[in-house]
């Protein structure tokens, strides 16, 4: 095909009545004429700004459906950049994620064009070929592909090729490629062709056997030989087998997982226990059971930095990785003790604090794991103690050296009372030790409290400063200038003013006119606006009883942040908590979350509100029980719904209800699949419990 033939009509098309992610597709001409004409730079440009306009991050559009024939042409006119286009065309076919489009409409235009792209089977050029069978594959078109596939794979003699062939039969003709690739499992087939084979038959739920396991085992390390290269989900391929056989939830999957795993793991070679790690790691976050099964291999291997990376993430689960890490942590290298003592902190805490009091000077990485905000309380010791005052009299401390010292002392509350005149010197250029001061003279005697009241008083230029001043003395006056500051000083002082206002209640009268002047009156609110009348609603309910008007500032939240903008999630939550504070008084809001009870990532913090301030003789518990549950199992809101289904209690659940609350907590899946790296399995833990017990 020549390239007037591939651009034919390209000038009359109707562009502006179809979109792309940037709006009106007018510029379309310009860069398919580009990337078919121009070559070298200007093609690379060309087809670089299609993806972001037509496949913008995996979306497609409307205009990625009229683009779809002239992209066939050009990569049919076989012009330099064919394996380029045919990669945008397999990504088209590919995508599931369709803006304002019928669904599978860009599939189905990339289908009709298999005819004019099937010569490309035939290509001289290996790579053609292969992206030719991918882009194919992507069709899911179980005629016309299937057969030019299966035509190809006949004929097809290069074991790469043949591998994607498979790989895209078994999208359009399942059946057939399991046939094909139960035979293909031996280790006199080419390893490309192999992987590929154990791929088709894991995908297509063929029972696992030693022929699989040791097809696998005889691959590694696999990532050679990955096929389907465009896939993201192929790229690891261990990985990937690991997945497959995890999600199919059978005990002897698990088994085969990790015994596939744990040989890997003990694999004399670098390149091969690294490839293991990695699906080790993923398997510790798909399965309750991976720690326990896999904990006593890895913890042979915390010499190495992924293996030792994983046990922190496990945390108490690894303990009896301890005596390793501790050996680890006590040798010369500064480098490699800090890492394995980081390890130790999460791992066995209690012994890792003499080790980091020894060198505290020279641990980074284990202070800061020591002192993880979203870790629990690390435990006192006298030793840790002494270094930690140390260090905070050291000259020329750093501000996130100086925040984990301080959190630690804040944790330890009166048992560090011996470091407040460390944390009254930090406290002038670091306003955060003043919550520490706080935390550990609050309980003590009556001479250091006032000491330390008066430091804070001192120091109360800021309002976090004169937040704890407050909550240790009791005193108002100083907190109450602060907050009538931060009034003024912008959105996001705003929200933490309104909230140390509403701790005051009526102390804080004086403060409802500016609190109501701060109100924001943006038409488009930013997160923090929007953060700052959250908390204004509250302060004006708490320290007048202003019900009426707090519901009219949180009707106004709610209603600036619907029509499915993700960005406000979080705000919407903040906004629904602060609604159960208002009890009965915020029960013209009840529409409002009864419609927010069918969002799942809202839906928990909705059940709260609406159990907080709903009628205890009207409320569907039945109703809010199932919205949080449903919150849970899709991994929507998990922390929120475990704590609805605690505030409803067992007694709101039917049977059913009970049953699937016990299929959380007892599952080997993990319920919990975001967050911080370091938190996710002991959170998922912690919830586990709660689940448990209810």
């Amino acid at each position: 095909m020549d390239l007037a033939e591939a651009l034919a009509g390209l000038d009359t098309h109707p562009w502006a009545s179809v979109s792309h992610a940037y709006g009106p597709a007018e510029d379309l001409p310009h860069l398919l004429r580009a990337l078919a004409e121009g070559g070298g730079d200007v093609g690379e440009e060309a087809i670089s700004e299609l993806y972001s306009c037509i496949l913008h991050q995996g979306t497609v559009y409307s205009a990625s459906v009229d683009a779809v024939p002239y992209l066939a042409r050009i990569a049919a006119a076989d012009r330099p950049g064919t394996t380029e286009v045919l990669g945008l065309l397999g990504g088209l076919a590919e995508s599931d994620d369709e803006w304002e489009i019928a669904p599978g409409a860009v599939r189905a235009a990339v289908a009709a064009q298999i005819p004019v792209l099937t010569p490309l089977l035939a290509h001289e050029d290996v790579n053609v070929r292969l992206l030719t069978a991918w882009t194919l594959g992507h069709t899911r078109d179980t005629q016309v592909a299937s057969g030019a596939l299966r035509r190809r794979w006949t004929a097809e003699a290069d074991p790469g090729v043949r591998a994607e062939l498979l790989i895209a039969l078994s999208r359009v003709d399942n059946s057939g490629a399991v046939v094909e690739a139960r035979a293909l499992l031996g280790a006199d087939t080419p390893a490309p062709l192999r992987l590929s084979a154990l791929l088709v038959t894991l995908a297509a739920g063929e029972p696992w056997t030693d022929a699989h396991h040791d097809a696998a085992l005889g691959l590694l390390p696999a990532r050679a030989f990955t096929v389907d290269r465009y896939s993201m989900h192929h790229r690891e391929p261990l990985h990937t087998i690991v997945d497959s056989l995890l999600r199919r939830g059978t005990e002897a999957d698990r088994e085969a997982a990790f015994a596939l795993l744990d040989t890997a793991l003990r694999d004399d070679r670098p390149e091969v226990r690294t490839e293991a790690l990695s699906a080790a790691d993923h398997a510790c976050y798909l399965s309750r059971s991976a720690p326990r099964r896999l904990v006593p291999t890895l913890a042979s291997l915390a010499a190495e930095h992924p293996a030792s990376t994983l046990l922190g993430k496990l945390g108490p689960a690894a303990a009896e990785a301890a005596p390793v890490l501790a050996d680890l942590a006590a040798q010369p290298d500064d480098k490699a003790a800090d890492q394995a003592l980081a390890v130790l902190v999460r791992v066995a805490p209690r012994q890792a604090a003499p080790l980091l009091a020894r060198h505290l000077d020279r641990r980074p990485r284990a202070l800061d794991a020591a002192s993880d905000f979203h870790a629990p309380t690390y435990p006192f010791h006298p030793a840790l103690l002494a270094a930690v005052r140390v260090r905070l009299a050291a000259d020329g401390l750093g501000n996130n050296e100086t925040a984990h010292l301080v959190h630690l002392l804040r944790q330890w509350g009166p048992q560090a009372a011996a470091a407040l005149p460390e944390l009254y010197t930090v406290l002038s250029r670091f306003p955060y030790a003043a919550t520490a001061i706080t935390a550990v003279a609050a309980a003590g005697p009556r001479a250091v409290r006032e000491q330390a009241g008066a430091v804070l008083r001192a120091a109360a230029g800021s309002l976090m400063v004169a937040r704890a001043h407050h909550e240790l003395t009791g005193e108002t006056d100083v907190l109450l200038d602060a907050v009538a500051t931060a009034l003024g000083a912008g959105p996001h002082e705003v929200a933490e003013a309104a909230q140390a206002a509403a701790a005051l209640g009526a102390t804080a009268a004086a403060l409802l006119p500016a609190l109501r002047a701060a109100l924001g009156k943006d038409p488009e609110p930013t997160t923090p606006q929007l953060d700052g009348d959250i908390a204004i609603a509250t302060a004006l309910w708490q320290i007048d009883g202003a019900a009426e008007e707090a519901v009219t500032v949180l009707a106004s939240v709610l209603d600036r942040t619907t029509g499915g903008r993700p960005w406000y999630r979080w705000t919407v939550v903040r906004a629904l908590r602060a609604t159960a504070l208002l009890g009965a008084s915020a029960r013209p809001l009840i529409p409002r979350l009864e419609q927010l009870l069918a969002d799942p990532e809202k839906a928990p913090a909705a059940a709260l509100a609406l159990l907080a301030i709903s009628d205890p003789d009207v409320v569907d518990l039945g109703r809010l029980a199932e919205a949080a549950l449903h919150a849970a199992e899709t991994g929507a809101d998990v922390a929120g719904a475990c704590e609805a289904l605690q505030a409803l209690g067992a007694t709101a659940l039917n049977t059913q209800q009970r049953r699937r609350v016990a299929e959380l907590a007892d599952g080997d899946r993990r319920i919990v699949g975001s967050g911080v790296a370091n938190s996710i399995i002991c959170e998922d833990e912690r919830l586990r419990a709660i689940l448990t017990a209810i």
